[in-house]
């Protein structure tokens, strides 16, 4: 089970697990986070689940798909390193991924 450690809104930084298979928004809510609303449930249509992966890791990520990339373009909280929590998937190539619950829409 890969090790993340999660940077909320506040500044407050978590360690945790997750589980292969889940996604990266599900593991943030099983381990208690509340920052991240995930209003669709994780089916890539509100980007609630916005998040900034420190740069060391974001070329380690899949390509986001194109709905993902036109769900970030909404935000004005963009950065260059911006994903989805709900379309990463976990598994042992996140093992010790580091990102930041980026800001409320």
């Amino acid at each position: 089970m890969p090790s993340i450690t999660v940077t909320t809104r506040t500044g407050k930084t978590q360690q945790i697990t997750a589980a292969d298979g889940i996604s990266v928004m599900e593991a943030i809510r099983d381990a208690g986070i509340d920052d991240l609303q995930a209003l669709c449930g994780g089916s890539c249509s509100c980007a609630t689940c916005h998040i900034h992966v420190a740069p060391a890791y974001a070329a380690t990520l899949p390509p986001m798909s194109e709905d993902e990339n036109d769900l970030l373009d909404s935000s004005k909280h963009r950065v260059p390193t911006s994903r989805l929590a709900c379309q990463i998937k976990c598994g042992p190539h996140l093992d010790g991924l580091a990102l930041t619950i980026a800001e409320e829409a």
